[in-house]
């Protein structure tokens, strides 16, 4: 049986960069990577990486996992990488079954998936399972703009071809949110007049314990080294991750 969401996207990888590589995509996606503040010693996930178009910005000293559905993706995220010199395991996977063991990420990146993966709350669910305690969710995507989710009659009429080919144009952020357990800690308008936006996910007691009189608590530099430490007994842990 054909896996369509897998196809359209192989067939589509040659000419990927072209449609989302231009530099006001990639201004949002440093933006978004500038909040998301990895440190040295982190491993962080990028979900759904397509072509790698992420890859430029990961601070040095990040430990990089990504996975993409398409295959042909994952060989050039994988050239990608080579070509910056970036160590980085780049494997095919499903967003909505994640390859990975419970508590592996310090952070996550969801960068242009939510809106595309048939079941993103199944997504959302996910990362949730494979972020550390403390971890943190980097969200850029199209969603319908305001608070309540009304798309308007054009953009539904453009959903039925865009959902087919490309990808949903009728997705709301704070419902798909609302369904996980995960909290919107900080977000703001991006490209086409908000029609994108950013946003930063924590798990909704994290977020509640790092609010101080409104305000988001700065986070403290990670120590890897001591944190295995105090839980392994031993030096630095990586990511367990399944072959």
């Amino acid at each position: 049986m054909i896996d369509w969401h897998r196809l359209r996207y192989d067939i589509w990888s040659g000419g990927y960069d072209w449609f989302v590589g231009i530099e006001a995509v990639a201004a949002a996606r440093r933006r978004s990577l500038d909040l998301l503040a990895l440190q040295p010693g982190e491993d962080v996930l990028i979900d759904g990486c397509g072509t790698g178009l992420d890859l430029p910005f990961v601070p040095a000293g990040v430990h990089v996992t990504a996975f993409d559905l398409s295959p042909r993706m994952v060989d050039r995220a994988r050239r990608r990488a080579a070509e910056l010199g970036l160590e980085a395991r780049i494997e095919v996977g499903d967003a909505m079954r994640l390859p990975y063991p419970d508590a592996s990420f310090d952070a996550v990146l969801l960068h242009l998936i939510l809106a595309i993966v048939a079941d993103p709350r199944a997504s959302l669910r996910e990362v949730a399972r494979v972020l550390r305690p403390g971890g943190r969710v980097a969200v850029f995507d199209k969603f319908v703009p305001g608070d309540e989710c009304h798309p308007g009659l054009v953009r539904r009429v453009l959903n039925v071809p865009s959902r087919l080919l490309f990808t949903d144009l009728t997705r709301c952020l704070e419902p798909l949110v609302a369904a996980t357990p995960f909290e919107i800690e900080h977000q703001e308008p991006s490209l086409f007049g908000g029609q994108f936006r950013i946003a930063q996910l924590r798990r909704a007691a994290e977020a509640a314990e790092r609010t101080v009189g409104g305000q988001v608590a700065p986070r403290a530099p990670v120590d890897r080294d001591a944190s295995a430490a105090d839980t392994l007994g031993g030096g630095p842990s990586e990511p367990a991750l399944n072959a």
